[in-house]
């Protein structure tokens, strides 16, 4: 196993964590476990990391930096909307339901109830994120006159309900054998639907 170093442990004990709860959940984890799939210390891990939860939380912000586009701009200038949402649409879709992620939804369903503070993190850092990302699109569209929305808020929940249910299809519902979704074709619909609503047509008054 290679050695450890100061510089990357905190990433190999994020994705020894993502492993542990993806074949064992968060009850049947333990951060001994995680240590060992490191080569470190339970000493050194809980330096880093004072509980379970806490490693829970670290892991989920980073897979939601993951899941949110690289290189969508806080200042969306002049980006058309209607593009940035297709494309982030289309971007959370897929990694979302990735394989390497499909335990996060299939946990939080599970254990939610007997671990009611993974639901509020996976609210806080992660559908919260996702929900901000997207109402500063909609908000981006209506200043320019490309959206018509009277609550970007409420819209945003719209918009990201597809993507959840999608991500919870593939990642609960279809291991337990209900029919396959196409990812793309899923995205590409939902994005169409959506814009359908959001868009202004030529010459009406929003």
């Amino acid at each position: 196993m290679p050695r450890v170093t100061p510089s990357d442990r905190r990433e190999r004990i994020l994705d020894a964590a993502r492993e542990a709860f993806a074949e064992r959940g968060f009850a049947g984890t333990r951060l001994e476990d995680v240590a060992r799939r490191v080569g470190i210390s339970r000493s050194a891990l809980y330096l880093m990391f004072d509980s379970k939860e806490a490693v829970f939380r670290a892991l989920v912000h980073a897979l939601v930096g993951e899941v949110l586009p690289v290189g969508l701009p806080e200042n969306l200038g002049n980006v058309p909307a209607p593009y940035a949402l297709r494309g982030f649409l289309r971007a959370a879709f897929i990694r979302l339901t990735r394989p390497d992620l499909a335990f996060l939804p299939r946990l939080i369903v599970g254990e939610g109830q007997q671990f009611p503070d993974l639901v509020r993190t996976y609210h806080d850092e992660g559908i919260t994120r996702v929900l901000g990302v997207i109402e500063r699109i909609i908000r981006h569209g209506a200043a320019r006159g490309e959206f018509h929305c009277p609550d970007p808020e409420l819209a945003a929940r719209t918009v990201a309900g597809g993507v959840i249910m999608t991500a919870l299809w593939k990642n609960v519902f279809e291991p337990a054998g209900a029919p396959e979704i196409d990812v793309d074709r899923m995205a590409a619909t939902h994005a169409d639907l959506i814009l359908d609503g959001l868009c202004v047509r030529e010459g009406a008054r929003p």
